[in-house]
C-alpha cells in the first residue's frame, strides 16, 4: 500500500508489479470504500488504492534479481520507468500524523530526473557501520562517480546508500540483454549503473527528511512500527509510557 501511494503521488498512471509465481494481488487494488465506514480510524483513500492506475502484473519465474524483475515487465514499458523495490519503505519524517500522507521520496527523484534527463537514482545517508550492507556510492555534485556493492568500512567511498528507488531511461531493455543475469548474477543493475557512470550520466539524489526502513531486517521492521505509533498523537503517550514500562524492567 505504501509504495502504491507513493507511486501515485509522484503522478505516475500506469503501474507494473512483479511478482513471483507463488504470489497473487487478487482483490487488493479492488475498489473497498464501503469499508471506510466501519474504519473511521484509517484513511478514507486508502480503500481504494488503485483509483486512477493502470495496473498490470508480471511473473519474475526465478528469484534471479532485481534485474531479472525489471527484464520480466519491460516488453509492455516503452520510455523511462520508475522502479521501486517493494522491501524498501520510505517515509517522510515530518508527515502528518492525523491523516495518511504518501511518502514523496519518487516524487522528489522523478523531479530530479527530468530537470537532467539521465538515469538518476535515490540516496540515503546510512550510518558508517551500516555501510558494508549497502551498495555506496561516491558524488561529485550529482553525478556517482563510483560504486560499491557492501564495502567493507576501508573500501566505502561515502556514506550515500541506493535505497531501492531509481529511474531508468527507455535503453534500459538492450542494456539489460548485455549486462545479462548470466555475466553479472544479482549484480546486473550494479554493472547497468556503472555502465551509466562510466559514461558520465549517471545521477544521486540525496534523499533528505526521510526515513528508510528495510523490511528484510527483522529490527528495521519492527523500528517502523514504534516510530509510526510515536507520531501518532492518539497513539504516542500509550506507546511511550509502554517503552518506559518495559525499558525499566
Amino acid at each position: 500500500t505504501h509504495l502504491v501511494m507513493e507511486a501515485k503521488a509522484a503522478n505516475i498512471e500506469r503501474l507494473h508489479v512483479v511478482l513471483s509465481p507463488i504470489k497473487s494481488l487478487d482483490g487488493f487494488f479492488a475498489d473497498q470504500s464501503t469499508l471506510a465506514a466501519y474504519r473511521k480510524d484509517i484513511d478514507a483513500t486508502l480503500f481504494n488504492i488503485g483509483e486512477g492506475l493502470e495496473i498490470q502484473t508480471h511473473i519474475q519465474l526465478e528469484p534471479k534479481g532485481v534485474g531479472n524483475a525489471i527484464e520480466a515487465a519491460l516488453d509492455a514499458i516503452d520510455g523511462p520507468m520508475l522502479i521501486m523495490l517493494g522491501d524498501n519503505l520510505l517515509m517522510d519524517i515530518h508527515a502528518p500524523t492525523t491523516a495518511y500522507q504518501a511518502s514523496n521520496a519518487s516524487r522528489h527523484l522523478v523531479e530530479a530526473y527530468q530537470k537532467s534527463g539521465e538515469p538518476t537514482v535515490a540516496l540515503m545517508e546510512v550510518e558508517t557501520e551500516e555501510v558494508v550492507n549497502y551498495g555506496i556510492v561516491d558524488l561529485d555534485g550529482t553525478h556517482i562517480s563510483s560504486i560499491v556493492e557492501k564495502p567493507t568500512l576501508s573500501e566505502a567511498p561515502s556514506r550515500y546508500a541506493l535505497c531501492g528507488r531509481y529511474v531508468f531511461p527507455a535503453t534500459t531493455q538492450a542494456l539489460l540483454e548485455t549486462y545479462s543475469y548470466a555475466l553479472h548474477g544479482d549484480l546486473q543493475t550494479i554493472a547497468l549503473q556503472e555502465h551509466w557512470m562510466n559514461e558520465g550520466r549517471l545521477h544521486g539524489l540525496v534523499l533528505q527528511d526521510t526515513q528508510w526502513y528495510d523490511s528484510g531486517s527483522p529490527l528495521l521492521w519492527l523500528q517502523a512500527q514504534v516510530d509510526h505509533a510515536l507520531r501518532r498523537p492518539d497513539l504516542s503517550p500509550s506507546m511511550r509510557a509502554w517503552l518506559s514500562r518495559r525499558l525499566s524492567d
